[in-house]
């Protein structure tokens, strides 16, 4: 079986979960950060496909899923999702008070949760005016440089240019150069620079 792109399936979740841990540092392998190896993902991964599963797409070969693209197109919208949907039950399964602590073995667990239980909700920013969207890619590195990564920018893009949307943002770490360069090979510009890296976005 040669890998397949095809549009995402409930059945997918579990394995995307998983991609997410391991592509969750700069894009690197970020396993032994996380005790909770479902967090990174809670956060970046599964509330897309929940909220709007017609704008997630994967990749398969014949060992499994090596990539995936989320998002959303409307991230005011989303946030108010996030809000009301998808974070009550997180708070309450992640408290505060207990996971949210440095257990002070260099894991990152409480980093996370407590990015959960502070979630801004943004005014609406400039970039949402001409850039609404938003997205999240993995891919394993086994399924790198073989033109994947710009097919699932593409079968998003066609998706969302169907619902009327003209522009596509995401957030990239600088640390993250080979992500950044794959970015400004499809089409990215860089928007904002932030402290933590850098907006970018894609006329659709």
């Amino acid at each position: 079986m040669t890998a397949v792109l095809r549009p995402f399936h409930p059945a997918d979740l579990p394995a995307m979960y998983r991609l997410c841990l391991l592509t969750g540092e700069a894009g690197g392998d970020a396993t032994s950060l996380y005790r909770n190896p479902d967090l990174l993902a809670h956060l970046y991964c599964g509330p897309y496909p929940i909220s709007d599963p017609g704008l997630t797409f994967v990749v398969v070969d014949e060992h499994g899923l090596v990539g995936y693209i989320v998002a959303t197109a409307d991230t005011t919208a989303f946030d108010r999702w996030l809000a009301e949907h998808w974070w009550p039950t997180l708070r309450a399964q992640y408290p505060l008070e207990t996971v949210g602590q440095d257990p002070g073995d260099g894991t990152q667990d409480h980093v996370l949760v407590r990015r959960m239980h502070e979630w801004p909700v943004e005014d609406e920013l400039p970039v949402f005016a001409t850039h609404p969207a938003h997205m999240h890619i993995d891919l394993l590195p086994r399924a790198q440089g073989q033109g994947w990564g710009r097919r699932m920018v593409e079968a998003l893009s066609e998706a969302l240019r169907a619902r009327g949307v003209h522009g596509l943002h995401l957030g990239v770490d600088d640390r993250n150069s080979g992500a950044i360069a794959f970015y400004e090979k499809v089409g990215f510009r860089t928007h904002t620079a932030h402290d933590w890296g850098r907006t970018l976005t894609l006329d659709l």
